[in-house]
């Protein structure tokens, strides 16, 4: 038995690509008890490795959520681009100041 062709050509089903409104909805949908996983995955055309991999994702990052210490978060600071900061405004006031002088300059030049 040969196995049909799809767009792909290679025997495979064309990739689905799903968006995060969908996957959320999937995940409520299987947590809930709604749908089971085989359920989910033929419904929404994928296989259910995709669906084992949608819970597996949005369980991490709520871990990773809950994990935080509440209140507001410090950033790192961005060493480089505070150096790269100061070295403009550095760079700034010395032209500034050059201009001053190139303006007395010319000036001087036009008294004598």
């Amino acid at each position: 038995m040969t196995a049909t062709p799809t767009e792909s050509g290679n025997g495979r089903r064309p990739r689905r690509v799903l968006s995060p409104e969908t996957k959320w909805e999937i995940f409520l949908n299987v947590t809930s008890g709604q749908m089971s996983q085989a359920d989910a995955a033929r419904h929404w055309g994928v296989d259910v490795a995709v669906i084992i991999k949608i819970r597996r994702t949005v369980k991490d990052a709520a871990l990773v959520a809950l994990s935080r210490k509440p209140g507001r978060q410090r950033r790192e600071r961005d060493w480089e681009l505070e150096a790269a900061r100061q070295e403009i405004t550095d760079l700034t006031e010395a032209i500034k100041a050059q201009a001053v002088e190139l303006g007395l300059l010319r000036g001087k030049a036009r008294w004598a």
